[in-house]
């Protein structure tokens, strides 16, 4: 088996053969792992598998006229690692349940351990009560994952890192700022300045700050409904500054529109860069998101992008994580640690 690797990038088939040989010194044989699909993000799930050097395993899935699911794997996967990828974006329940299904499907099948990689986690915003008689759904969510069978699990820019605690089973929380620093280096305009939409992105945006070496503000945020914001004061100078507001998630964009108008009626340039992990954008968010002082929309691939929401917003450029996830399942599959992955100093996890 080969795999492929790209420049800059740890040698794949160094780990891989590390692992192999090791098993083989101990007078055992090794299966290849085998990496599974949902239909949350199809392309994300093949450009791993291409950078891998694997095929992806196939599997059957089927809705009953009553809304039921039906998942069959098309191959055996006894005794050897598996890895699901399936993001709980949206259809966010349909996702959850299809997810729930492979990892059952898998660990009734026999596969050596199941590893289930969630580039975006749904209900991460459901982290904490913040009113009485609410659930805690992020914690549900980690409890019906295990509960399923699942060994292990790997997310990407979690909303909230103390979700990581709602896991009794192993979780590695990696991150896309050193991708998303990377594009910016190449990319970003002079004079610009690293902005924070609340206050509870501070730590993100001061990662990003210390990776550029670009100075920071912050946007003290007031919630005014359920929907709807209001941006209470500016903390820092950019008067006569490029912004890049950096967030994880871009739900409905209502957020950074009006974090956007705040910064150019404080005197920024009405030319600001939007860089987040997870692009949601639900609802209206390709309107509020079409904005004459917006430059550019830098995203990933955690999530799907609709064809519909690539045209209405022609600013919007994404990277992808699948080199990332490509090297995780390296890792995992070799026992190697995965802190290597934030060796370069480029940023630490959040």
């Amino acid at each position: 088996m080969t795999l492929t690797s790209d420049p800059g990038r740890e040698a794949p088939s160094d780990t891989w053969i590390v692992a192999t040989k090791t098993i083989i010194d101990m007078g055992e044989s090794v299966a290849p792992p085998c990496l599974i699909s949902g239909t949350a993000n199809e392309e994300l799930a093949t450009a791993i598998a291409g950078e891998l050097g694997l095929e992806l395993l196939e599997r059957r899935f089927e809705v009953f006229p009553d809304g039921e699911m039906y998942v069959r794997l098309g191959g055996s996967v006894r005794g050897r690692d598996a890895y699901i990828v399936q993001p709980t974006s949206a259809p966010v329940n349909d996702n959850l349940i299809e997810l729930l299904l492979l990892i059952d499907t898998l660990h009734r099948a026999s596969a050596g351990r199941v590893t289930v990689l969630v580039p975006y986690y749904g209900y991460a915003r459901q982290d904490r009560k913040f009113i009485g008689r609410e659930p805690i759904t992020a914690k549900l969510v980690a409890n019906l994952i295990t509960a399923a069978g699942a060994d292990r699990i790997v997310a990407i820019d979690l909303h909230s890192p103390a979700i990581q605690g709602f896991f009794d089973i192993g979780m590695d929380h990696l991150t896309a700022i050193p991708l998303l620093s990377e594009y910016l280096k190449e990319h970003s305009l002079p004079d610009s300045i690293i902005v924070s939409p609340d206050t509870g992105g501070v730590k993100r945006a001061d990662i990003f700050a210390r990776v550029l070496d670009l100075p920071i503000a912050i946007l003290h945020k007031r919630r005014a409904s359920a929907r709807t914001v209001e941006m209470a004061a500016v903390i820092g100078d950019i008067r006569g500054k490029n912004p890049i507001i950096v967030d994880d998630i871009i739900a409905t964009g209502g957020t950074i529109r009006e974090a956007v108008e705040t910064l150019v009626r404080a005197g920024a340039h009405p030319a600001v860069r939007i860089v987040a992990t997870h692009a949601v954008l639900a609802g209206e968010a390709p309107v509020l998101l079409h904005h004459p002082a917006i430059r550019e929309i830098v995203v990933t691939d955690t999530v799907p992008i609709r064809v519909e929401v690539r045209q209405a917003l022609p600013t919007l450029r994404v990277v992808s994580v699948a080199g990332l996830l490509a090297n995780a399942i390296r890792r995992l599959h070799a026992g190697l640690s995965l802190s290597e992955l934030f060796a370069r100093g480029e940023a630490p996890p959040i």
